[in-house]
Order: structure tokens, then C-alpha cells, then sequence
């Protein structure tokens, strides 16, 4: 079954792209003000890099580089492959593991609440047909509760320091499993060789600018953070504000 492709090159509101545009620059801030915590040399690298890099996504998707969907290998798997590689090394590596050690768990788990505007463009998205039903919180995707629950979380993990190291390795895993239902359901709604679903309305908005920066940028800074996290409390630190 062939996905319908009629809207692949249809622009999308203007209003939508500087929300989402804002998400993204609010989700750079956070993980800026994360590394700063440690590092301020370390926080301008980050800065710098990912300045680049999305910069980088912007141009390439202005000029429709990924709606180009007859090349092998599809153009979308060059903006998921360097950030993901870059997490892989970080979290594998005892230089990666040594630099993600001081990082604050206190920001890194209030930076998941960039997870409720990015579900609000999901679904602005689905009524304007540039994704499915099935990547918003109608038709499937509850990404949006670990947003809504992680200014909660961490307020009674640290602020009040309510919540036990154990507790919060809970919450971050369950998080964990939202985000990568969606990241399955996006990919095999993707126009690409590998499609499954959602041939009627495939997943072509985050081909787009600058909705290309959800897989390019926002997810891997999600994930990222779900394993600094995760990594940190099966070791059993402790999880206190730094």
C-alpha cells in the first residue's frame, strides 16, 4: 500500500512553527542550564554544537532535503543518526560516563515538561493531516503525563526530597516507555521503505522545518536525559539537587 503524499509538500500554519519553534529553544535552554550546572565551558560546547546542529536541520528541511523519500538510505535517518551515536558514546564510554556524572537530575528531570508542548504540536499537527491519530493522546500516545508529571516529580525528589531514589528510577523508566512508544509509532507512520502505518494520513509534518528538530533534536535530548538518569540511579546515588 502506497501512503498518501498529497500534503507532503503542503506548508504548515506559521503560528504552529514559531510555537514549536519556541519548544525547541526552551528544550536548548534546559539542557544548557543543565551542563552549566557543572561545567560552563562544557555548557558553550553544547551551546555551540547544538546551535549547529539544528541549524544544520533547518537548512537542509527548508530546502526539502528530507521529503526527498526515493533515496537509499532515506534521507530521515541523517538527522536521527549522529545525535543517537553521540548518546550511545556518552552513556557507553567511561570519558562519556565520567563527563555525565555531576549533571543535575533536578533539571534534567524538569526538562521532560517540554514534553506537553510537544504533544500539543503533535495534535495541531493531526488536525492540520501531518500526522496520524496515533502519535497524539487521542489516538494512542500518552507521551503528554510525563510532561504534566515532571514538574511534580521533581519537586517532591528534590525540593522536598520526598520521593526515594527508587521511586524516581520508576518514574523515569515508565517516562522512558511513553517516549519510545511514540518515537515506533512516528517512525513506521513515516512515509519511508519501512512504513506500517497510516497509509491514509502518514507522518510527513516532521519531515518538515522545523518540525524535523522533534527527531533531530528533542527526542535524543529526552532520551538522553531518561539515561543519564537511569544509568545514575541503578547505581544507587543519591538523586539531590546539584
Amino acid at each position: 500500500m502506497k501512503p498518501n503524499l498529497s500534503i507532503l509538500f503542503t506548508p504548515t500554519p506559521l503560528w504552529l512553527d514559531l510555537f514549536f519553534a519556541a519548544t525547541t529553544l526552551i528544550t536548548l535552554v534546559m539542557l544548557y542550564m543543565a551542563v552549566r550546572r557543572v561545567s560552563v565551558a562544557g555548557a558553550t560546547r553544547v551551546l555551540v554544537i547544538s546551535i549547529v546542529w539544528l541549524t544544520l536541520l533547518a537548512i537542509l528541511a527548508s530546502n526539502h532535503f528530507f521529503q526527498q523519500l526515493d533515496t537509499f538510505p532515506p534521507h530521515f535517518i541523517l538527522a536521527l543518526g549522529p545525535p543517537f551515536v553521540l548518546i550511545i558514546v556518552l552513556l557507553s564510554t567511561t570519558q562519556g560516563r565520567h563527563w555525565i556524572e555531576p549533571l543535575p537530575l533536578s533539571v534534567l528531570t524538569t526538562l521532560h515538561t517540554v514534553r506537553v508542548p510537544v504533544e500539543l504540536t503533535l495534535y495541531a499537527l493531526y488536525i492540520h493531516q501531518q500526522v496520524p491519530e496515533l502519535m497524539t493522546f487521542e489516538g494512542g500516545n500518552y507521551d503528554i503525563l510525563s510532561g504534566l508529571s515532571a514538574p511534580v516529580v521533581a519537586y517532591f525528589a528534590f525540593r522536598k526530597q520526598q520521593l526515594s531514589p527508587r521511586w524516581l528510577l520508576v518514574w523515569n523508566i515508565l517516562a522512558l516507555g511513553l517516549v519510545i512508544n511514540i518515537v515506533v509509532r512516528a517512525v513506521l507512520s513515516a512515509p519511508l521503505p519501512f512504513q506500517q502505518l497510516a497509509f491514509d494520513q502518514p507522518n510527513v509534518g516532521i519531515l518538515k522545518f522545523p518540525y524535523i528538530w522533534l527527531p533531530g533534536f528533542i527526542v535524543p535530548v529526552v532520551l538522553f536525559s531518561h539515561g543519564v538518569a537511569i544509568i545514575r540511579l541503578l547505581r544507587n546515588q543519591t538523586a539531590t539537587v546539584v
